[in-house]
């Protein structure tokens, strides 16, 4: 495997479309709002780190993958390990760089 030491490039694809919530809806079909902490481009990919109210409680994030399909845009579960963490350290890059604040 490679490793691609980039910047992630902030966005806001999320945020236009539904405002600072996103409900998602749980495998047993419960809906729950989620906040969006931070949406971002690293490499080709868009990822958007969301938290629930008991998420914030624990200090956790959701890491998921953006999906753009037409004018519609789909959250995906982030299966492979080494993107996740991939994209969570991009997530807390953007988190402690002021500098993009």
């Amino acid at each position: 495997m490679h490793e691609v030491e980039m910047a992630p490039q902030r966005g806001t694809k999320l945020k236009d479309k539904f405002g600072k919530f996103v409900e998602l809806t749980s495998e047993g079909g419960t809906e729950e709002a989620y906040r969006i902490m931070s949406e971002f481009q690293l490499g080709g990919q868009y990822y958007a780190a969301l938290q629930s109210e008991a998420m914030r409680e624990e200090g956790e994030v959701e890491m998921l993958r953006l999906i753009e399909n037409g004018d519609e845009l789909e959250l995906e579960n982030i299966e492979n390990d080494e993107e996740w963490e991939t994209a969570a350290e991009a997530y807390d890059m953007l988190c402690f760089d002021d500098s993009n604040s």
